[in-house]
């Protein structure tokens, strides 16, 4: 192993970073930058590396490049908002724990705090703790000074609210920045929040793609424990894949992708099916997020011909809308194989169809055959060139296949999908 793939692999030890995610270039510029200041070569570096903590920590905070802006993937954040306002509805003296992991440069929890006054809750109500590993962005989150770039898309009314703007700096409130308490954490840190108390809602959303699977099943099993049993995690658009748990749900919450410890075991019948399935044991006994709802139910589906006279006018045979749809039913209760079957034949009736492609593409991301979900997906996208889920989807394959050019492509794509689908709330 060479010495650039050493240090490489001590990043993914340390921060669960999978390397194919980012590209090598990324870690080589990196490495090059702090050999330069240091005077080492590859060599004498991994060595500075493995025996001074503070020299990995300098590492980490070059190789993370913060992406984020204020009010990202809108509807998970209005949800966790109203699921807060409910709560505090029905208990008035509760204090609704939020954390925010990664928090980055703080757009993310300040986001929430903005979302959860706005709601009217008052801040005695609710407490935010925002947690990085990179100590830059903490610096950045806390100065709570932000430019243009953190303010997408055209909803933007929260801005005259909560900030004073003068040119293109941006000044968060007192009222907003108080009510977030940023600390430095590594998640995958042994001792990692370990006597914290149970938090209602957490957030990590946009990270678990640059791990690997291995990572991103530790990754999982530390946000399980952080979350209370009536709790709530909100994951990033191209992750829902990631959850699959046997202790694990979808929350139900359209485009929020939030997922919720299960109350009840899933049925036999469904573990049955999965355990039928030649997948890892990782992904045994899971059961599939839902499929994100089409905002015109069946858009897609061209016109059903006239039908043919039955045999039997007795028997009653399914609609096509009804067997995509019991597609997805059977898809979110486990029943993959069930669920393929009923996507083919819904296709053999009427012809290609986006969601159809969509919902195969995940099935076949539970089965970890890449291939056959990157193709769907692409499919999916040529019937649709505006599916956002299957857009983030294939950029996460590709990123996971170190096609750092093709998934930056795919991810801005659904970026501006994104930024045209949103509408006005109430």
């Amino acid at each position: 192993m060479s010495t650039l793939n050493r240090i490489a692999s001590l990043l993914r030890h340390s921060m669960g970073l999978d390397v194919a995610s980012v590209g090598m270039g990324l870690i080589e510029r990196a490495v090059s930058e702090r050999m330069a200041t240091l005077g080492l070569n590859q060599d004498a570096y991994l060595l500075a590396l493995q025996s001074a903590p503070a020299e990995l920590q300098e590492l980490i905070e070059l190789v993370i490049v913060p992406e984020t802006w204020f009010f990202r993937d809108r509807e998970a954040i209005l949800s966790l908002a109203r699921m807060a306002r409910a709560q505090i509805a029905e208990q008035p003296e509760r204090c609704v724990r939020v954390l925010s992991l990664p928090c980055s440069t703080g757009e993310e929890p300040y986001s929430v705090a903005m979302a959860l006054l706005d709601a009217g809750i008052p801040p005695a109500n609710f407490h935010i703790d925002a947690i990085d590993i990179c100590h830059r962005s903490l610096a950045t989150a806390e100065r709570g000074v932000y430019g243009r770039n953190s303010f997408r898309g055209k909803l933007l009314d929260y801005r005259d609210r909560h900030f004073s703007t003068e040119k293109e700096v941006s000044t968060l409130s007192e009222e907003v920045r108080l009510r977030v308490h940023f600390r430095h954490g590594n998640m995958f840190a042994p001792d990692f929040l370990i006597n914290e108390k149970a938090y209602d809602f957490v957030l990590c959303r946009n990270v678990l793609i640059y791990f690997d699977r291995e990572m991103q099943q530790q990754a999982v099993e530390v946000l399980d424990r952080l979350l209370h049993t009536q709790g709530t995690i909100f994951v990033g658009p191209a992750e829902a894949g990631v959850m699959l748990r046997p202790n694990l749900v979808s929350a139900g919450i359209p485009l929020a992708f939030a997922f919720k410890k299960r109350s009840t075991p899933l049925p036999a019948a469904a573990i049955h099916k999965l355990k039928k399935i030649d997948v890892p044991p990782s992904i045994k006994m899971q059961a599939l997020p839902p499929v994100p709802p089409i905002r015109k139910p069946f858009a897609n589906v061209p016109p059903l011909a006239p039908a043919a006279p039955q045999a039997s006018p007795s028997v009653e045979t399914p609609s096509s809308d009804a067997i995509l749809a019991r597609a997805m039913q059977c898809a979110n209760q486990g029943e993959l194989i069930e669920a393929a079957r009923l996507c083919k034949e819904y296709m053999q009736q009427n012809g290609p169809n986006a969601a159809a492609h969509y919902l195969m593409g995940l099935i076949s991301d539970a089965r970890q055959d890449t291939n056959d979900a990157m193709q769907h997906y692409r499919k999916a996208i040529y019937l649709q060139p505006n599916h956002y889920e299957a857009l983030t989807h294939l950029a996460a394959l590709l990123a996971a296949q170190g096609d750092a050019a093709g998934a930056r492509l795919m991810q801005q794509r659904a970026q501006r999908v994104a930024g045209t689908q949103e509408q006005p709330h109430a």
